[in-house]
């Protein structure tokens, strides 16, 4: 069974739908490259699935280890180089709660680096994540 389905609807602009859920997304080319900029790019999609993918793992981990995550936010930031056209770098930021001894920061941030996403995209893109442990 497919994963996602997906058409073309012109000017830029594509409508992917996941199977199992029926939850649509759309994508616009970014205005720096012909589009419209009013949707995520395909690119942005690869930088924040990076940060979602990290989220989740953690998420799974402190789980498993009775910790509440609830509240843990993130920023991406995507830079692009130019010859040939593509993610050179993916910059994340998370703010994690305070109260997390040192023993679970590491494990959590070890669950976040390797990641699926992380452990799939093109070692040429780097991955610079921060960590800042916020009350």
């Amino acid at each position: 069974m497919s994963t996602a389905t997906a058409r073309y609807a012109g000017q830029l602009r594509t409508d992917a739908t996941h199977v199992a859920s029926g939850t649509t997304i759309h994508t616009d080319a970014p205005v720096d490259n012909h589009g419209r900029g009013e949707a995520f790019s395909p690119t942005d999609l690869v930088s924040a699935a990076l940060g979602s993918c990290m989220m989740t793992i953690m998420g799974i981990v402190a789980e498993r280890q009775g910790l509440d995550l609830r509240g843990v936010t993130w920023s991406v930031t995507k830079h692009m180089a130019a010859e040939p056209r593509r993610i050179a770098e993916i910059e994340l930021a998370f703010r994690m709660p305070a109260s997390l001894s040192d023993k679970e920061r590491s494990t959590l941030e070890n669950a976040a680096r390797t990641c699926p996403v992380a452990l799939s995209l093109n070692p040429e893109i780097r991955q610079s994540v921060q960590f800042s442990y916020e009350g």
